[in-house]
């Protein structure tokens, strides 16, 4: 369904833009019909800009983005306007995404205007009470509300049931639970799921690991805008091979494990131009002289499991 191929995007920032800042670098990953990847890394790894370029609000530096074997970026005037009636995303806070001002459901009389303006109004209030169950709202209760009357987890299931009023195929999720309670988590999740049932397919983008076993079968691991390993979620969780990986996997608290235990050694190393992203903070008690000069390479060690590493050892 949605294929990325070697994306990058470069900042240019300093005085004048004489500096670039490679915010993702060479990314290749795919997403199939009816499933659910993770695109895991911490703050600044380059996870929201990947979800950016696929929603098409930034463009891609290099590389290439395609939807069903289309190339996004030549899209344009209906082609684009089709496109976002198949692929839409749900950003972290729910609050930012309304007006104060006006009602929350102005959301739904925006997708009437622009994407089904033939429909009539007794029809369209049918579709959006059924969209608002769907994702576990009662109409009578949410509708007509000011952004301030309704909790985070309302409002984003208010983006969800937006983002089905298109019928859409594909759903870009952007830390869309970071800022609910723990009780609405759960819940929020558990749609997910079942949206995916129904055929969805989903870019879940989190820094939250548990999240992201509970929900998806693929795991991509990024670090500072490289993928460091990416496979089936059960093979990056439990046969974790890349450094950063595995630091990630034993900085979950334990009850059987002191904290010190789990906490990632400290090394001093001075990163070298074009050497490994993760060099630096490389734990691994051998280091490899390639190291320091060239960037690992993606390299498939075993079915649906890639790793960028060259101490890696079979």
């Amino acid at each position: 369904m949605l294929k990325l191929d070697s994306v990058s995007k470069i900042y240019k920032i300093g005085t004048f833009g004489g500096k670039e800042l490679c915010a993702v670098n060479n990314v290749s990953f795919d997403i199939k019909d009816r499933e659910v990847v993770s695109l895991i890394g911490e703050s600044g790894s380059g996870k929201s800009t990947i979800g950016k370029m696929i929603l098409r609000l930034i463009s891609v530096t290099s590389g290439h983005i395609f939807f069903n074997g289309e190339n996004i970026a030549s899209l344009k005037n209906n082609g684009l306007k089709n496109y976002y009636r198949k692929v839409q995303g749900v950003f972290q806070d729910p609050f930012s995404s309304y007006n104060p001002i006006f009602k929350a459901d102005r959301v739904f009389r925006i997708i009437h205007d622009e994407f089904y303006p033939d429909v009539s109004g007794k029809d369209w209030n049918i579709k959006v009470e059924d969209s608002l169950r769907t994702v576990g709202l009662n109409p009578d209760i949410v509708l007509n509300k000011f952004p301030h009357q309704l909790s985070g987890g309302q409002l984003q299931r208010f983006l969800i049931a937006r983002a089905l009023l298109l019928d859409i195929q594909f759903l870009v999720a952007d830390e869309i639970i970071s800022m609910l309670d723990a009780s609405t988590r759960i819940d929020v999740l558990n749609l997910l799921a079942d949206l995916k049932s129904r055929g969805l397919s989903i870019l879940f983008i989190t820094h939250d690991l548990s999240l992201s076993y509970y929900i998806s079968e693929k795991a991509v691991i990024l670090y500072r805008g490289n993928v460091v390993e990416m496979g089936a979620t059960d093979k990056i969780f439990y046969q974790s091979l890349h450094p950063y990986t595995k630091m990630l996997m034993v900085s979950v608290p334990r009850l059987d494990m002191k904290w010190q235990e789990n906490v990632e050694a400290k090394i001093d190393r001075t990163m070298q131009p074009g050497g490994c992203v993760y060099y630096e903070r490389c734990s691994a008690i051998e280091k490899n002289e390639l190291c320091a000069k060239s960037p690992p390479p993606l390299v498939q060690i075993a079915e649906d499991h890639f790793v960028a590493c060259f101490g890696y050892k079979p």
